[in-house]
């Protein structure tokens, strides 16, 4: 039975005492939950927050990692130093690195081989674009990212697989695609990853939405069959937000 997750991408905010103030509210106001509880500080605090987490229920994931061991590549951070400081869950993909650092296909595919290579666990992330989602096109920009991304993988990595798919249109801007839409995206996923693999890893994988859930909507995004979670941008930063949208699922 596949997991259900809350996962929330802080992005580049809170410095390291907003940090430990914001976990201490969350780790004080945490429900009692069956779904695995994720979030991903920035670098500077990654370890700290590990740290601070290690007897938690709430685990802790990198915003991104670099493909390579070591080498020349001045502020990157690989696989091996996120296993250092025993952080083992990794975004890949988000559409901030693909938009605003020029993150493609074929780089992500690296990192994500990289990860998997150490035991690490990567929560891929992918969606479509406005102009492509209004133009009739953002089944086949999904394919075409699931594909280039992951397909070339053994089945057995998709066990170290978490899918996040995330209609850029809907990420800061308010807008949020409807359960149904986000329904009908994360069944041509599942159908997508059959063709592809078989039923069996199809139904497996966890498939979160991420697109401005709020406490508002996430209720009813959640209520739908093929979607198992969410990762949270805004709605993380804030304690009260966050648990009542871990109360959701």
């Amino acid at each position: 039975m596949r997991s259900k997750i809350v996962a929330g991408n802080w992005k580049m905010n809170k410095n390291l005492n907003e940090t430990k103030a914001l976990l201490e509210e969350l780790s004080g106001k945490l429900p009692k939950t069956e779904a695995e509880v994720i979030v991903a500080p920035t670098f500077v605090n990654l370890a700290d927050t590990a740290r601070t987490l290690e007897s938690s229920e709430i685990k802790v994931a990198a915003q991104n990692m670099h493909f390579a061991k070591s080498g020349a590549y001045t502020g990157e951070i690989s696989a091996d130093m996120l296993l250092n400081i025993n952080v083992d869950t990794v975004i890949i993909g988000h559409s901030e690195r693909r938009a605003y650092f020029g993150e493609t296909d074929d780089l992500l595919a690296k990192k994500v081989k990289a990860a998997l290579e150490n035991n690490m666990r990567v929560i891929f992330c992918f969606g479509e674009e406005l102009e492509e989602r209004k133009a009739g096109n953002h089944f086949k920009v999904v394919e075409s990212q699931l594909k280039n991304g992951l397909f070339d993988l053994p089945a057995d990595a998709w066990q170290h697989i978490v899918l996040a798919y995330e209609p850029v249109w809907a990420i800061g801007t308010g807008e949020t695609a409807s359960p149904e839409q986000a329904q009908e995206m994360h069944a041509f996923i599942r159908k997508t990853i059959t063709e592809a693999y078989n039923t069996s890893i199809a139904d497996e994988v966890s498939i979160l939405y991420g697109g401005s859930v709020k406490p508002s909507n996430a209720n009813e995004i959640f209520s739908k069959p093929d979607v198992d979670g969410g990762l949270i941008g805004g709605a993380a930063l804030k304690a009260d937000d966050f648990v009542a949208i871990i109360e959701a699922i």
